[in-house]
């Protein structure tokens, strides 16, 4: 079946516009401890989603589904998932890591009024995949563009996200019965918040600092092309 389509004007955002886009994405945050008690409202909660929704996905399969989860037995649950494996976790970083790593609030489950898991369905769509027939994995890597789409959306909303994923194999799966084809991406923790740290926290607590964009940029080969690296001023993060 055909489908018509009619073009549309691809032209540039107005200055305010693409203003408040690169607002979103430079002060867009991992948040942890910061929720307050305030609901999300239906209403915004599916402005979200539809933005999630409105991801690009190879072939156009769109793999993902939203579990929202209120409840407090299941958040319960997961929280006590999270809590065994960040145990694991800590064990793995040298003892000059270890108490850093200790001191880190690495996720909100319980206080966060709202949490959602991004799933990606890996049967959706068939056999065989536009897109996918051989990169299999581009179904997961379109589910992460729908969290993303999902984490912007919720910054424009004065809604921060938090992303937990120290988890065991297989405890969100059995914790949420997923089916055998269905593999959760992305457990987010979904609350307003009243301030937000000027730099991502794990940057802000002495974990990690941000790489330099100039040392990340080739041209034409790995390690190639030193005049690539000449960064834009204009692209600068604001201050939030």
């Amino acid at each position: 079946m055909s489908v018509s389509a009619s073009p549309v004007a691809a032209g540039a955002f107005s200055e305010s516009e693409r203003a408040a886009v690169y607002r979103a994405i430079f002060s867009r945050r991992d948040v942890r401890s910061q929720f307050t008690d305030t609901p999300v409202d239906k209403d915004v909660l599916m402005r979200i989603l539809t933005a999630a929704h409105h991801a690009p996905s190879v072939g156009f399969m769109q793999p993902w589904n939203f579990i929202i989860v209120r409840d407090a037995g299941v958040k319960g649950r997961v929280q006590a998932a999270f809590a065994d494996a960040n145990a694991e976790a800590e064990a793995m970083f040298g003892p000059d890591r270890r108490p850093l790593y200790s001191s880190l609030k690495l996720e909100g489950i319980l206080q966060a009024p709202v949490s959602i898991c991004v799933t990606c369905d890996r049967a959706r769509g068939g056999p065989v995949v536009l897109g996918r027939t051989h990169a299999p994995e581009m179904d997961l890597y379109s589910t992460v563009c729908a969290v993303q789409n999902l984490w912007l959306a919720a910054r424009s909303e004065g809604i921060g996200v938090g992303w937990v994923s120290i988890f065991r194999s297989g405890a969100l799966s059995d914790i949420l019965g997923l089916p055998e084809s269905v593999v959760p991406v992305a457990w987010l923790c979904l609350g307003y918040v009243e301030e937000l740290y000027d730099q991502p926290e794990l940057a802000a607590k002495g974990w990690a600092s941000r790489l330099p964009l100039e040392q990340l940029i080739y041209c034409d080969a790995w390690g190639q092309c030193e005049g690539a690296r000449d960064v834009p001023s204009d692209v600068t993060p604001p201050a939030c």
